[in-house]
């Protein structure tokens, strides 16, 4: 049976991965915050790969310019193969 989902605040966030810099135990750090590392250790990547934008209202992150025509193009790719592969079965 799975447990109810946390949701965080982006200050926690914030706040966990600047302390997580700060210490050399990152897995007893998440055990004082009350988190799994796993999830200490994705904070991390996603503020090393996005900065400051990494933990905008929702939880979710925000893309910049390119990373949002990058998406695009990848749904595009996507639709146009799905596309070719109907049409080779017809």
């Amino acid at each position: 049976m799975k447990g109810i989902k946390n949701h965080y605040d982006a200050s926690f966030k914030l706040r966990a991965v600047e302390l997580s810099y700060e210490r050399s135990n990152i897995s007893e750090l998440a055990r004082e915050l009350g988190i799994k590392a796993s999830l200490l250790y994705k904070w991390r990547k996603d503020y090393q790969e996005y900065g400051s934008n990494s933990f905008p209202g929702k939880g979710n992150l925000k893309l910049t310019p390119e990373q949002e025509r990058i998406v695009e193009l990848e749904r595009k790719l996507k639709d146009a193969e799905l596309e070719r592969d109907i049409l080779k079965k017809a």
